[in-house]
Formats: C-alpha cells, sequence, structure tokens
C-alpha cells in the first residue's frame, strides 16, 4: 500500500517540476492586460519563454503556439514592486532573532549590509509573493541616523545569492525625530546634522585619498559614504515634517550625493521647493499611523505629488509590530481611492516604482525582453475583494 502511494506521488511531482523551471513556455491571457508601456489591451496576451517576455499584444495578433501551457485571468499587470521594506531582514515572529532591521549599538553605521543579514526562506516573503509583489527594496530601517545598506530582490529564490538584483542600492538615513528609542541618539534636530556633517567631510577626505595616490587605511563606514558621494550609492532619507525636509534638502545640496526622500508625511505643504529640488519621493504608507512626526499624514499625499510631477513609488514602510509589513496592492487602492486614480496607482505599484529603483530595464512593464514577472487577477487589483490567481517570477509559475 506504502509503494502504492508512492507512485502515485510521482506524477504529482513531475507536475509541480514542470512548474518550477525557467524553461517554461507560457501564454498568459487576460481580459484586460496593463503592460505599463502603453494603452491597457482588451483580450491581451503574454507570451513568456525561458524567463522572459517573447510577446505582448491582443489576441487577435499573437499566435499561441500550441505547445504553451496556458493560463486565463481577469487582468493581467506586470509584477508589483514594493519600493521600500525591511521584509526579509525584519521576520514575521517579531522576536529578537528574526529582527535584523535595525543595529542599537550606534547612530550611524552605514557599514552594515542588507545582503548580509536578508533571509530569503522568510514567511512575509512568500506572504508578499502571493499578493502579486516580485520585487522589494528591502534592507535596513529607519531609526538611526545611518542605518546600514538596501538592497533589491526578488521575492524567490532559496538563497540570498538566488534573489539579489542590486545587492547594494541605497543608504538609510533618519532625520527628525524618528530615531529608535533604543539608540544613544543625538538631542536635538540641530546635533543629528552636525554629525551628519562631519561624517561626511570625513568622507571627502577619505574619498580624494583613495582616489589619489596617497596610502589610507580602508574604513567600511567611509568606503560606503565615499560610494555615497561618487553616487556608486543614493541616500534613502526618512523625514517626515516640512522643515527636516527642507534639511534634507540643503545637506543633500551641501555635499552633492544622490538622494530619495522616504515617507515625506509633510510633502504636501512644500510641493514647490520639492518639485524645484527634483528629488523623488518613496511616499509613506497611506495607512500610516498619524502621531509623532508623521501626524499630519494624509491619504492625499501620492495624489498630490502625483500631480505636481513629482516621480513616487509605493512602500510597505515599516511595522513595529507583527506582522512587520504592510502590502503596497492595498496602499494603492488607498492612494488610488483618494485622488490617484486606478491606472495612475498600477503606474506608480509598476514602471515608476522600476524607475525610481534604476531597474526599468528588467522589471516594471510587460514589454518584450524584461524579465516574466507577470501577476493574474481575478477583477479589479486594487479592489480588497479581488483575489491573485496567478503570479509568475522569471517564467516560473510560483502561485
Amino acid at each position: 500500500m506504502r509503494l502504492f502511494r508512492k507512485l502515485l506521488l510521482i506524477p504529482a511531482l513531475l507536475l509541480v517540476f514542470s512548474f518550477n523551471t525557467a524553461e517554461a513556455q507560457i501564454a498568459v491571457k487576460g481580459e484586460t492586460v496593463y503592460t505599463m508601456a502603453g494603452d491597457p489591451i482588451p483580450n491581451g496576451v503574454v507570451l513568456i519563454k525561458d524567463g522572459k517576455i517573447e510577446r505582448v499584444g491582443s489576441a487577435s495578433s499573437v499566435n499561441i503556439p500550441s505547445s504553451y501551457e496556458v493560463h486565463e485571468a481577469k487582468v493581467v499587470t506586470p509584477g508589483l514592486i514594493d519600493a521600500h521594506s525591511v521584509v526579509g531582514l525584519a521576520g514575521h515572529l517579531n522576536q529578537d532573532h528574526d529582527q535584523d532591521q535595525l543595529e542599537t549599538s550606534s547612530a550611524i553605521q552605514p557599514e552594515l549590509r542588507a545582503i548580509d543579514a536578508y533571509n530569503a526562506r522568510e514567511a512575509l516573503v512568500g506572504h508578499l509573493r502571493e499578493l502579486g509583489i516580485t520585487t522589494v527594496h528591502t534592507g535596513h530601517g529607519p531609526g538611526a541616523l545611518i542605518s546600514g545598506q538596501t538592497m533589491i530582490v526578488k521575492t524567490v529564490g532559496e538563497t540570498v545569492e538566488e534573489s539579489t538584483i542590486v545587492p547594494a542600492k541605497m543608504l538609510a538615513f533618519t532625520l527628525g525625530n524618528n530615531m529608535s528609542r533604543e539608540i544613544s541618539k543625538p538631542g536635538t534636530r540641530s546635533k543629528g546634522i552636525a554629525m551628519l556633517r562631519q561624517e561626511f567631510i570625513k568622507a571627502k577626505d577619505y574619498l580624494e585619498k583613495r582616489n589619489g595616490d596617497e596610502d589610507y587605511s580602508m574604513d567600511l563606514g567611509l568606503e560606503a559614504l565615499a560610494d555615497l558621494l561618487e553616487g556608486k550609492l543614493t541616500a534613502l532619507v526618512t523625514v517626515h515634517k516640512a522643515n527636516d525636509i527642507m534639511t534634507a534638502v540643503r545637506l543633500q545640496e551641501e555635499f552633492g550625493f544622490p538622494m530619495v526622500l522616504d515617507g515625506a508625511a509633510e510633502a504636501y505643504l512644500i510641493i514647490d521647493e520639492l518639485k524645484e529640488a527634483g528629488h523623488p519621493v518613496i511616499v509613506h504608507p497611506t495607512m500610516i499611523r498619524t502621531y509623532g512626526d508623521s501626524k499630519n499624514a494624509t491619504f492625499e499625499t501620492a495624489a498630490k505629488l502625483y500631480e505636481a510631477g513629482i516621480p513616487i513609488a509605493f512602500q510597505s514602510g515599516y511595522e513595529g509590530y507583527v506582522p512587520k509589513t504592510r502590502v503596497v496592492l492595498f496602499e494603492a487602492g488607498v492612494a488610488a481611492a483618494n485622488g490617484l486614480g486606478m491606472e495612475n496607482a498600477l503606474k506608480v505599484l509598476t514602471i515608476d516604482a522600476a524607475e525610481l529603483l534604476g531597474i526599468d530595464n528588467r522589471v516594471g512593464s510587460l514589454e518584450a525582453g524584461k524579465d516574466a514577472d507577470v501577476v493574474m487577477f481575478d477583477g479589479d487589483p486594487l479592489e480588497y475583494i479581488t483575489n491573485v490567481t496567478g503570479v509568475i517570477i522569471d517564467g516560473v509559475k510560483v502561485k
């Protein structure tokens, strides 16, 4: 009897294997296909081959070879992108052993690398994948003047090497009254900025030595800051109050590093200044809890910045309690209902986020040659009662 049961399992195992090979040839048919590279396509088809998108078009113009595995959905979109998270460093158990998103031993630690702490098998990563989030910009979270480096991953893979798209992308800063209570922090805002300016001055001297003939001793923290000054990394500055946002802009202008604003609850108060400064904004989660520096947050921040032409993206952000992450799909739905609109919200959730993160050559839209990251829905993607019926990442059906 046991042998019989084992024999029965063989076809099922073979079927699972066939779904987990990047060489699969797949056709995804949708009543509406949002490519994010043009107008939505009614009765559209996405052909996938060898992990890449082969062709996209209307059913009348795209011939589906008989060898292709066909999946159908009400709505089809590119894989969704979470532009700022701590998932993979922060785990679902909310216990000390799975909370690596913030090192509290010092207020300034640019040398810390997310890639050294990321857990590709963390349950929260799988949770996001089930909801259509295929790419995440994650890493050390807010709470320290400089908490460490971030990275960009796909929500698949058994190891960090298999998941990683960009091993080091941004350097996480925190300004204002957003510092963790567990860190020995500067007493005032001006003290915190003075500490950062001093580090940047050191980094400038270090960079001159690194680029010259002078001998120098390697310092991991200054290496990271020197990379920032050279534009190899970008500053991700978590800041909410309008006056603190302008302080971040002044600091950037003084030292000339690339910068993305994060959170920016009061950004709508200084839209003209932000537009002139030209820095993208990863908007605070629409459902952020409004207290402290974020007490003036509004559901309409995304819509107001988008209307002003300021590049934005959505984020799940950081939560101090289980389950440690929100879901950008739902955040986008709230923003859509508060002035942004459905198609604009989808755009921000896909191609706009990819462009902000500098990975739009691979993800963010359904175009020939890009990674085959595709999400299938049984209704409007931004309606809470809609289900994600299928997820494909790099040409592999993972849901």
